[in-house]
């Protein structure tokens, strides 16, 4: 049986700006990894324990994981970047 520190919540946010989110018995490497084979098809399955659930990634404007996977690395990757919310940006002021 996995382990707590192998599930992931992944939140797919949509393009006609709805989202829903998933608890996954894979680390966030796994999921990433399983996340780039899928772009190739367009399409990511995960069977819940009552239904299968198949997005179109081509349907998806972001995705969000937690917890992070800071090992991804390279073109297109910033480390160290921070969300600014209307609180923080007016705190900066």
């Amino acid at each position: 049986m996995p382990s707590q520190d192998s599930t992931t919540q992944v939140t797919f946010h949509y393009v006609h700006g709805q989202s829903e989110s998933f608890s996954i018995t894979k680390t966030p490497q796994e999921f990433y990894q399983q996340l780039q084979i899928a772009s190739e098809q367009n399409w990511i399955t995960l069977h819940l324990s009552d239904q299968s659930v198949v997005i179109r990634l081509d349907k998806v404007a972001k995705v969000e994981v937690k917890p992070p996977f800071p090992e991804i690395a390279g073109d297109g990757v910033f480390p160290d970047a921070k969300r600014v919310t209307a609180l923080t940006r007016g705190a900066a002021r």
